[in-house]
Formats: C-alpha cells, structure tokens, sequence
C-alpha cells in the first residue's frame, strides 16, 4: 500500500515525520528526484532502516530488502526531492560566528570552558535542523571540539551531527593562530606537535601554514609561517599516525608549499592559481573555498567601516577567487565545501548555507555545488562513519524537501525534513536568535 495521497498533502511535520521513521522496520520511499551525492535519478527507490541504506536506485529493491509480501513502497512522494544531508567541511564550533562586534567576540574567548561547551552544543543541534549532518571542526586552544567529538560517540549523545576534531592548530609562537592553536615551540617539534594532538584523541591534524588577508592591501602580505620542510614533516608525521592534514592558507607562496608537502587539504585557497589547480587535481588535494568571510566583509563594507579601496579590494579578491572556483570545477579539482563558520559574520548553519549560495552564483551548478557539500568530502575527508552519500551500506542521513531545489540552492532554505538514523527532524531555524 502507498500513500502518495497524504504525504503529498502535508510537505512536512508531524504526519511526514511519522510515516519516514522506522520504528524498528525498513521503509521504502520512491520519490520524484534523487540525487545521490553524485547522480541525479529521476523517479527513483530508497529503502532503509534505522542502521543504513539498504537500496537505492531507479529499479525496483531486491526482495531480500523489503518486508516479505510487499510489493510497493511504503510512501510515493513524487514531488520531492530526495539528498544526502549537508556536511560542513570547516567550521569553529567554539566560536559564535554571528557575533559581529570584535569586543564582545574578544571577551567571548575568556568564557570558561563549560560555557564554552554548552554553548557549542546549543550549536549543533541547531544547525542539524539546517540539514547539517556532519561537521569537520577546524580547531580551538581549549579542547572544545575534541569534547563535542567524544560526545558524538557516547550514548544518549541526542539530537548531534557527526563532527570530528583536530584539537589545537599547529602554527609558531608569535604568528597567527594563538586564539585557536598551541604552538610547535612549546611542544618541542612538529613531530612532537602531532603525536600530541594524536594522544588527545585528534581525528586530524590542522596546520597554520601562512597568515591572513591584508584587507587594506587586498593581499597576503606576510610570508608562510611554515616552511615547505616544516609542512613536510607534519604530513610525514601525520601519515605515521593514520591521519589526514589540512592547512589554514592563502596567498600563492602558501599554496606551492601546502602542495609540494602533500597536505590533504587546502583551506581558504585565496590567490591560488590555475597551475597550482591542476597539481592539486593530480595530487587529489582537496580544496575547502570557504567564500563566507571575506564575503562577510563586502556584503557590509559600509557598516564595518571600509573606505571605496578596501571596498574595491574586496570585490577583486572575490572575483578572482569565483574564477578560480569556476576553473577548478572544470578541471576536476576535488573541491568541498565548508563556511569556516565561527568568524566574524558567519553563523553556524546559517552562514554554511550562503556559502553554497555564493559558490553557486561563482559559477557551479546546483548539483556541482550539492556534490562539494556531501560526498565529495565524504569520499576525500576520511570520516570516522560511512556517511554523505546515498549508497547501500552508508549511514541513513538524508534531506527530502518538496522545494525545487535542482533549480537553485537557495531553496535549501525551504521547509525540509531530516532523516538520521532512522530519527526524523522537522527542519528549521530562527537566524535571528543568537549564539551561532
């Protein structure tokens, strides 16, 4: 029996989030569109349970994966369409990313460390309501995100994303960082920097190879704070421990040595260039764009106080960095997505959100850009669960929503339903309440 009827009378609530959970059977679901973290597949059979994907496809599911005697789905939802939940591939889950006023964001950073904690938590289940289904957090000082990745695992964890945790950045006393690294001085070593983090339960290792962007200057204007030897040793190191690397850098000088070292993934990126693209593609470097920031910063020049050169500045590092995006997309560059949330004016979720609008809006399809936020860091990023894409065995983490979304990634704002673990979430949140 279907029930093609009701389901397509109530888009979401109560009714939909009763008909989509499992309670303790599989269901099966046939739906108008499927995108599968890879394909598109029109008219096409999901069936689950509470513990993974059991079929997906446009044939019909084996029988050995239906109840016995069914001939049908269990719900016929035509006008939906059906995706891996979002994976936010950067993010500062210690920080409150839509706190604008650098006072209050400074004073924000002595708050103990329950406070810190909780108020990270509050976060995560907030941006699962956004469709979040995992985060890889990108490092604080204080062991935050190492908390939130041992709370993942523990039972009765509640309503929770998948996130995993670096621990504290590795940069050089004195350089940038220190509101969310330790330093290599104090630990003695690189090598000794890694294996530290690695004994504190770090899922991977985060490195600060250059600074930041001169916004006065539209440009990097201090030299890497790692050099492409210290950058090797990091990665050497890393590897002996069974753990990817990714790096904190922009600014071409940076980028050249984040290559040749053989980082996993490259974050930021800004100024990078159309050769070092296609090594990357040849290397299967990631490359994590992270747009929102500087985004941030044009989309409110005026109110944060920039003259017409800074304003001007900002809109040429944007440009240029679309193009690059645009190019890389051409050329095969893995490329993932993720908001760097946590800096000032980009909230948690919210600001995840409209970094895959304005990736769309550089040049990448709604597809391109829905591939960047799923399975493509999934199959790079090396998560500790089989998760981000539709495919028999991977964890039943999924968004269905009846807005058109295959026209526009704006419509990720729409009403959605959110299906973990057999548990299913009505989506939505206020952005106007604080604390992301």
């Amino acid at each position: 029996m279907t029930t093609e009827s009701s389901t397509r009378d109530c888009p979401g609530g109560a009714h939909l989030r009763h008909l989509l959970g499992v309670d303790g059977r599989a269901v099966w679901l046939r739906v108008g569109a499927l995108f599968d973290g890879t394909n598109l597949l029109r008219d096409a059979h999901l069936v689950y349970d509470a513990g993974q994907i059991l079929h997906v496809g446009v044939d019909l599911p084996p029988r050995a994966v239906v109840r016995a005697g069914q001939i049908g789905p269990d719900h016929v939802l035509g006008e939906f369409t059906l995706i891996p939940g979002l994976i936010e591939a950067h993010a500062h889950l210690f920080l409150e990313g839509g706190q604008e006023d650098p006072v209050v964001r400074s004073a924000y950073l002595k708050l103990d460390f329950e406070t810190l904690l909780a108020r990270a938590e509050a976060r995560l289940a907030r941006i699962l309501r956004l469709g979040v289904i995992g985060v890889r957090d990108a490092g604080d000082r204080n062991g935050i995100g190492l908390a939130l990745q041992r709370s993942y695992h523990s039972a009765g964890r509640g309503a929770m994303p998948y996130l995993d945790s670096p621990g504290a950045a590795i940069h050089h006393q004195g350089r940038y960082g220190a509101f969310m690294g330790h330093t290599i001085e104090a630990d003695g070593s690189i090598e000794e920097a890694v294996a530290g983090r690695v004994r504190e339960g770090a899922h991977r290792i985060k490195v600060l190879a250059t600074g930041i962007i001169n916004f006065q200057l539209a440009a990097v204007t201090s030299p890497p704070q790692l050099s492409v030897e210290e950058l090797m040793r990091a990665a050497r190191s890393a590897r002996a421990h069974r753990r990817q690397t990714f790096a904190h850098c922009s600014g071409n000088e940076g980028v050249t040595a984040c290559i040749e070292a053989r980082i996993d993934s490259i974050e930021h990126g800004f100024f990078i260039d159309d050769d070092q693209l296609a090594r990357m593609r040849d290397l299967d470097i990631a490359w994590v764009p992270t747009f929102a920031p500087v985004q941030f910063q044009a989309d409110h020049a005026a109110r944060l106080g920039w003259n017409e050169s800074v304003r001007s500045g900002l809109r040429r590092i944007l440009d240029r960095h679309a193009a690059s995006l645009a190019h890389a997309a051409t050329l095969g560059v893995r490329i993932v997505a993720g908001s760097d949330a946590g800096s000032q004016g980009v909230p948690h979720g919210h600001g995840f959100l409209r970094e895959l609008e304005v990736m769309e809006q550089a040049g990448l399809t709604p597809l391109q850009v829905l591939r960047a936020a799923t399975a493509a860091g999934a199959e790079r990023l090396g998560f500790a669960e089989n998760f981000g894409a539709l495919r028999v065995g991977t964890k039943p983490r999924f968004l269905l929503t009846a807005a058109p979304l295959l026209d526009g990634i704006r419509h990720l704002r729409k009403p959605l339903t959110i299906v973990f673990d057999g548990v299913v979430y009505t989506g939505g949140d206020d952005p106007s309440l604080p604390g992301l």
